[in-house]
């Protein structure tokens, strides 16, 4: 079943990320403010109103579902909402079965769940991990402990689980660890995924100083490690290369230096119900009101398709040449979900 979600561009969309929560035991300075004011609980969807919203997109042809956050495991019953979406993997087609099933996560509950998630059908999970070096990962976190994130990973490896690790590429922080970790991920199984930094809301450090266009950084590897593009695709805007060195991959998302929108399929629902059709883009509608006003199924497509009718071509984010010149949206990324 193809997705009957069509964009202004013609893009099918079929891949829905979806936040469980705005909050994390971390504040990472790329994604929050050290001070976080975090939403009131009414104002947090239920799991039954995020599996009814999930339900509306998957019975229109979106087949791969992302649980982000926040923090998606410092929810409470995390377990059974996804042993509730794992059981949509199983469906036949025409009642809306998904292909995959997902998570991204700083790592640091993944010793506790990451069994739970192989039984509810997750086959792989994306791991935020920027530096190994206990002291800047402290720092990057502000309150993060790098061996809770590596005994997760490590978890989830023994669990079945397919690891990504995720890292943002910080001029003057991390930009001299890219090999130690392009080595770590080779001997841990894990593939690679340098991010660029985005300006999105305000976190109280200057993004600016610390943006890396990747396509030097690439570059840079070229010269120590033998990388072969693939044409992997797992839904989102990562392009691959393969490391013969390790046999794993690298891959790049690049939303400042190369922007990937024309063949984006994605959507974002917010822990509150908003839907945004763009990362990068303040447009979207609130579900949650069509929802608890009464609105049935029919109501909630009709929004949905309705936000989708004005999905943007493309982000418009961009990082000035003057220190602290940002644009992008004033929401922290936490709050969109990863």
């Amino acid at each position: 079943m193809l997705s009957s979600l069509i964009d202004p561009a013609g893009r099918s969309i079929s891949y829905l990320r979806v936040s469980v929560t705005d909050r994390c035991d971390m504040r990472c300075v790329y994604c929050m403010a050290e001070s976080m004011r975090f939403l009131p609980r009414e104002d947090v969807l239920s799991f039954e109103e995020l599996l009814r919203l999930s339900q509306v997109f998957v019975r229109q042809g979106v087949r791969r579902l992302r649980i982000t956050g926040g923090e998606p495991l410092v929810r409470r019953d995390i377990g059974p909402f996804f042993e509730t979406l794992g059981q949509w993997l199983q469906r036949p087609e025409q009642a809306g079965k998904l292909d995959e099933l997902t998570l991204t996560t700083n790592g640091s509950l993944l010793d506790v769940y990451a069994e739970t998630l192989f039984k509810a059908g997750v086959r792989r999970v994306n791991v935020s991990l920027d530096t190994l070096n206990e002291d800047r990962f402290a720092q990057i976190t502000r309150r993060g402990k790098l061996a809770a994130t590596l005994n997760g990973i490590k978890a989830a490896r023994a669990a079945g689980l397919a690891v990504r690790i995720n890292t943002v590429a910080m001029a003057g922080v991390n930009e001299d660890e890219f090999d130690p970790l392009l080595a770590w991920c080779g001997s841990v199984g894990a593939d690679l995924c340098l991010i660029e930094t985005m300006p999105m809301g305000d976190t109280g450090t200057d993004r600016t100083a610390s943006y890396l266009p990747l396509s030097k950084v690439k570059i840079d590897l070229a010269q120590r490690w033998t990388l072969t593009p693939v044409p992997d695709r797992t839904g989102g805007p990562a392009r691959y290369m393969r490391v013969a060195e390790t046999g794993q991959r690298i891959g790049f998302i690049t939303p400042m230096s190369h922007n990937f929108c024309g063949s984006c399929n994605r959507v974002r629902l917010s822990c509150t119900g908003r839907l945004y059709t763009c990362l990068g883009q303040e447009d979207g509608i609130d579900l949650r009101d069509i929802m608890r006003s009464g609105g049935d199924d029919a109501a909630i497509l009709a929004g949905i398709q309705d936000a989708i009718a004005r999905k943007p071509t493309g982000h418009d984010f961009l990082l000035g040449q003057e220190a602290g010149v940002v644009n992008g949206p004033a929401r922290h990324m936490s709050v969109t979900g990863g």
